[in-house]
């Protein structure tokens, strides 16, 4: 059995600039001696609590210790407000033939509801939800992604992944699968195709609108090599 799986934020909704916006104001009070912008360029894909980690141990100063909650807090208020599904994402879903299941950094909380606020939950219908609540190690560790294969009964092989930042490539690509990267959300910046494939993307996708060609050249490709 072939399965296509999507990440959420950056795939299926446009939260990621959201949620950069906010890292970035608060950072910004917190770490001034840190380039924050560029910081978070490099940290796309990565959980919010890595990247707090891993800024804080490259700073003079120190964080708050509420640091995680105030910013998930803050993020959440926006996206509730604010967040969007992706462009052409759910007439994409709506066209495509073969299993879903979505694969998230993310809090499985934050997953599910911006799910349901942008009213993919009910195109989605019970395609399974792995997060990286899960598992020990989250992207770009393939822990998640294995977790998915194992818990499904799927071969990795079989596994399609839509994927936009760096760290879920290099994780879908670890755990044995082939990547879509997707450059289609608000806050992609110049450059982040060859980012991706340098990452192990097999092809890159624009727009949602193109999906569906690139998961029937995907299932012919492999019909040729059997």
């Amino acid at each position: 059995m072939e399965m296509l799986i999507f990440d959420c934020d950056g795939v299926l909704v446009d939260s990621e600039a959201i949620a950069e916006s906010v890292l970035h104001e608060c950072l910004t009070a917190w770490l001034p001696d840190l380039a924050i912008g560029d910081e978070l360029r490099h940290a796309l894909g990565m959980t919010t609590q890595a990247i707090l980690e891993h800024l804080a141990a490259r700073s003079a100063h120190a964080l708050p210790d509420d640091a995680l909650t105030r910013i998930d807090a803050a993020i959440e208020a926006r996206l509730g407000e604010e967040l969007e599904a992706m462009v052409g994402v759910a007439a994409a879903i709506e066209a495509l033939d073969l299993p879903l299941a979505v694969v998230s950094n993310s809090r499985r909380r934050r997953v599910v509801d911006s799910l349901a606020n942008t009213g993919l939950d009910a195109l989605l219908g019970k395609a399974p939800l792995f997060t990286a609540e899960q598992v020990a190690r989250p992207k770009p560790a393939p822990d998640v992604y294995r977790l998915a294969a194992e818990s499904l009964g799927i071969k990795p092989e079989d596994c399609l992944v839509i994927e936009d930042s760096v760290s879920g490539t290099r994780a879908a690509c670890a755990a044995g699968m082939t990547v879509i990267g997707f450059t289609g959300a608000s806050h992609i910046e110049p450059g982040h195709e060859a980012r991706l494939r340098d990452a192990g993307a097999w092809q890159v996708l624009t727009q949602m609108a193109e999906l569906g060609a690139l998961v029937q050249r995907w299932r012919g490709e492999r019909r040729d090599v059997r």
